[in-house]
């Protein structure tokens, strides 16, 4: 049995994650960061694409928790770009990075799974996260490319996004479906299951139907 799959993310009224740059903005209000904070409690493992972690640079930890109170943190970076450097490779909570097959990087103290031919195979890597990790639940925080690819193999089985008080704008800015071609054919219909005032913007929670 696959694990949960959640997409939590925060947009800006204009629908953009960030600006242009791709360097993050502060979108959600402070009742939206504390949302995430305890959120992040409840689930088994965080995710993330290399773009974020080259972009933002996120600990992607709880503040305060010990190693094993915190989530795993998981990587998908199928070619190994993560920097040495990264906050994400600091030992402060468990972390897997997903490389494809020929990817042969490696990261001192954090375990690599190959999974894929040239991009990472994210139904396979489902699978290997629940058997061989007991992961249950997974919340995926960004990119917008990441995010996309969970929605093109129908692995979300729930998505809240952070409306929050802002315009970003940008031509190219990125957005929660990021990257080139269509996720589905006449795209993805969502039912809203809630909508919550958080702050100055709204949280909006749909489960996909497939």
């Amino acid at each position: 049995m696959k694990p949960f799959v959640r997409v939590n993310c925060a947009m800006s009224a204009d629908g953009k994650l960030a600006g242009e740059e791709r360097k993050q903005i502060r979108i959600s209000s402070d009742e939206d960061i504390k949302r995430v904070k305890e959120l992040r409690r409840s689930y088994n493992a965080i995710l993330v694409g290399v773009g974020t972690v080259i972009a933002d640079d996120p600990h992607l930890t709880i503040k305060n928790a010990d190693y094993e109170e915190n989530p795993v943190r998981i990587i998908l970076d199928s070619n190994g770009r993560t920097p040495d450097s990264a906050r994400v490779l600091d030992g402060k909570a468990p972390t897997l990075v997903i490389t494809n097959e020929s990817c042969t990087k490696e990261w001192p103290g954090v375990e690599a799974i190959r999974c894929g031919k040239d991009h990472v195979d994210l139904t396979r890597l489902m699978d290997i996260l629940s058997k061989e990790y007991n992961i249950e639940s997974i919340i995926v925080e960004g990119g917008g490319e990441t995010i996309a690819s969970f929605f093109r193999e129908k692995l979300v089985d729930e998505y809240s996004v952070f409306v929050g008080g802002l315009i970003i704008g940008g031509r190219d800015a990125p957005t929660p479906s990021d990257g080139s071609g269509w996720v589905a054919e006449g795209g993805i219909r969502l039912n809203l299951f809630s909508a919550e005032t958080l702050g100055n913007g709204v949280l909006l929670t749909f489960l996909p139907e497939y």
